[in-house]
């Protein structure tokens, strides 16, 4: 429960201080693009030892097919990652309404869009969904290949805030850079209407960009695992040969003790046994000088 919990923290945080700065600088490219990553990298060394600190479903899928997660860690993150980032959308929605600002509906609340929505690029609902899936899989790739090394988590979190921050360099004028399922359903279930029927490209970009990146970690690790079991095949062949070897080395020893415990039989048998008699021909030698004195 502990780590659901920390999903749900982190997304709120994430979508509160990006779509917030997203909303308050008027989708500024690098102060967007730092506020995401920059929230990534403050959540992931607070909550990454607990719950891995995916706060987006995206990398979650692809944790999943990855077999890194099982499907009820799966499905307990997705709903606290949405969770999440509806209360940090509704917290951002509260923020707006107490100032002089326009009412929320008004400011997007950093939802995603494309077409007539997308008012900085025009992109169309093929393009939207094509830039999304290029963006998610160079994210998710980057969120994989630095978290399977264990040697580096002091530096994962940096590693993907900098990767976040890269993709929305290019999508912010595109679709707004969702690469978050989570990120995009929250403001748009908040705002409704074409927002929200819009919603789906954002949701099925990601998913399938993290698919891609999964199946990319997969090849890409394919010639360590096989590298790995071949390894492990030459151990197990050194581990049953070598009493193989240590059996044969002890055979002549145990042969060796047999004999020597023989001669130490006989030789005990040997000694044991009584001293033949004296042969009756002899004469004693006090006879002789009896002779000798008649």
């Amino acid at each position: 429960m502990r780590k659901y919990l920390c999903e749900f923290l982190g997304t709120c945080v994430l979508v509160l201080f990006g779509c917030g700065v997203a909303v308050m600088t008027d989708a500024d490219i690098v102060a967007t693009s730092l506020a995401f990553g920059l929230s990534i990298v403050a959540v992931a060394y607070t909550i990454g030892k607990v719950s891995g600190c995916h706060v987006n479903p995206a990398v979650s899928f692809a944790m999943w097919i990855d077999k890194r997660m099982s499907t009820k860690d799966f499905i307990g993150y997705v709903v606290a990652q949405v969770l999440g980032a509806l209360a940090g959308s509704g917290l951002l929605a509260l923020i707006i309404n107490s100032t002089s600002m326009e009412n929320f509906h008004d400011t997007g609340l950093g939802a995603n869009a494309f077409a007539e929505l997308a008012t900085s690029s025009n992109i169309t609902m093929l393009g939207a969904l094509i830039v999304e899936i290029i963006l998610t899989f160079v994210f998710v790739l980057a969120v994989m290949g630095v978290t399977r090394d264990k040697k580096k988590e002091s530096v994962a979190p940096i590693v993907i805030g900098l990767a976040l921050v890269l993709v929305h360099l290019l999508g912010i004028r595109l679709t707004g850079t969702s690469v978050n399922p989570a990120r995009s359903l929250a403001p748009a279930i908040l705002l409704g209407g074409e927002t929200l029927s819009q919603v789906w490209v954002f949701i099925v970009g990601p998913l399938v960009g993290a698919a891609f990146a999964a199946l990319a970690i997969f090849f890409i690790d394919l010639e360590d695992l096989v590298t790995e079991k071949v390894i492990e095949k030459q151990e197990r062949k050194i581990v049953i040969e070598e009493p193989k070897k240590l059996e044969k080395k002890e055979e002549p020893t145990i042969v060796e003790k047999k004999e020597e415990s023989k001669k130490v039989a006989e030789q005990k048998v040997h000694k044991n046994t009584p001293k033949e008699p004296k042969k009756a021909g002899r004469k004693p030698k006090n006879s002789t000088k009896e002779k000798r004195t008649k």
